[in-house]
């Protein structure tokens, strides 16, 4: 997964998963400064040769961010605010190398995360969004891996040719 708006979409709602074990005070804060972080990265002039990079970087951002919902005793304020200027920073140089200012707009979509994350926590369900941020992190893992692997046949369409 090399553009679009999934990458950044799935950084962000690991965001909100973590932010709905932050405090209540830390949520505006944290939502604004990763909005803010994302749109100031989106439209910054970076080379095309940083693709990889960029993407690696926010897979592995993804996989911190998603296991920030594990704390026992939830996030500080402190800890939000690093969190999400960092998903946003990453979120938008996603979006930047990969060209389509757009799908900027539509990443942010993946913040829907977060009301859903918190009306569980507050209802005594924290499992499910620990359960999601799982299932995240494994997606940033294997999709962080694909490009280190060797081509295999199958793997590339040279059979077209």
């Amino acid at each position: 997964m090399r553009g679009g708006a999934l990458p950044p979409g799935l950084l962000l709602a690991a965001l909100g998963l973590a932010l709905a074990f932050a405090p209540t005070r830390a949520w505006i804060a944290g939502l604004a400064l990763a909005v803010l972080a994302a749109t100031a990265t989106m439209f910054a002039p970076l080379p095309a040769t940083w693709r990889e990079a960029v993407f690696l970087g926010g897979w592995a951002s993804l996989a911190i961010t998603a296991a920030a919902t594990y704390p026992p005793r939830g996030l500080s304020p402190a800890v939000v605010l690093v969190l999400a200027a960092n998903a946003g920073a990453w979120a938008g140089a996603m979006v930047s190398v990969a060209g389509a200012r757009l799908d900027g707009v539509r990443a942010l979509a993946g913040l829907i995360a977060f009301p859903i994350a918190t009306a569980c926590v507050q209802r005594g369900g924290g499992i499910a969004p620990k359960v999601v941020a799982s299932w995240l992190i494994a997606v940033a893992a294997l999709a962080a891996a694909l490009p280190f692997l060797t081509v295999t046949p199958g793997y590339l369409p040279d059979h077209l040719d």
